[in-house]
């Protein structure tokens, strides 16, 4: 964890781009962010251990050999607690503020119900978040300020990347819990691919990311518990040359759940991660575009 001011001297996301863009995908971490404001430590009931269950630790860290393959990678610096930018940018919760929300917020989705908004409620296993309602104008400016900037940076390095290579790819990189309610643990997925039900990215692409974890000795699954988030389904469009894919990776992999330290796992996760990125990428380099892709 580290403590910033705000978002206005600290930047609240980054994009690591190779010296040259040579495949035409696009790697996104935007649950791994460590930067905590100090307001927001101080309007919350939780302490500094508690609040950082919903981060995906080290994601962005994990996948840290994406430029040197040629891709560029996009990391959020802001937790997820903060600010959650795979959601619409209006999903709040009427109950967390005070004063009226703008009437075009969605206030009924499932994610809200549950607690988990743009603005989220609570951290995992339903720990609430704050002390107290927050001011709409905190939400809104947050909304303005971080969610729009960064949706913006997204779609114009998708944009950049469909007019160099005729179409591209999305992979949205989260963790996951090793322990999740109503599964048997014994039977839990080191990797869960989430292409919402075949609907936001080519199925070879699937099927080869599939049959390389695979063959790294990771067990997956293919989108459950995870079929894919608001970022999946936004930016899949599969028709118009825009694929989304999202990956889940198991924490009991590299890290301790606990401390939010890595442990010796992670060094063999990495470099199996590079593995898959190199060996993933090489479908748009080797006739991806003029396959079944251009079909759909």
């Amino acid at each position: 964890m580290r403590i910033v001011r705000d978002f206005s001297s600290d930047p609240p996301f980054e994009v690591l781009t190779p010296d040259e863009i040579r495949v035409p995908f696009l790697f996104n971490s935007p649950h791994s962010g460590t930067g905590y404001p100090q307001s927001f430590l101080d309007a919350s009931r939780l302490d500094g251990r508690r609040i950082r269950r919903s981060e995906d630790s080290f994601v962005d860290e994990l996948f840290g050999s994406v430029p040197a393959h040629g891709a560029p990678l996009m990391r959020a610096n802001f937790p997820r607690a903060y600010l959650d930018v795979n959601r619409e940018p209006y999903e709040l919760d009427p109950k967390m503020f005070t004063g009226r929300l703008p009437a075009y917020a969605n206030v009924r989705s499932l994610r809200v119900a549950g607690g988990l908004g743009t603005i989220a409620r609570i951290v995992a296993e339903q720990e609430e978040i704050y002390a107290r309602p927050l001011e709409v104008d905190e939400a809104l400016e947050r909304i303005e300020g971080i969610y729009k900037p960064y949706h913006a940076a997204l779609r114009k390095m998708l944009a950049r990347l469909h007019v160099s290579f005729g179409y591209a790819v999305l992979v949205d990189c989260h963790s996951m819990p090793s322990v999740i309610r109503g599964l048997d643990q014994r039977s839990r997925p080191d990797i869960v691919l989430g292409d919402r039900y075949g609907t936001s990215c080519w199925s070879g692409l699937v099927d080869s990311a599939v049959e390389i974890l695979t063959g790294l000795g990771y067990a997956v699954a293919r989108n459950k518990p995870y079929a894919g988030g608001f970022i999946t389904e936004h930016y899949g469009r599969p028709g118009k040359g825009l694929h989304a894919l999202q990956i889940e990776i198991n924490r009991a992999l590299y890290m301790n759940e606990d401390t939010y330290e890595p442990h010796a796992g992670f060094g063999r996760l990495a470099a199996d991660l590079s593995t898959f990125v190199g060996e993933i990428v090489q479908l748009g380099a080797s006739g991806f575009r003029s396959t079944a892709l251009a079909a759909e």
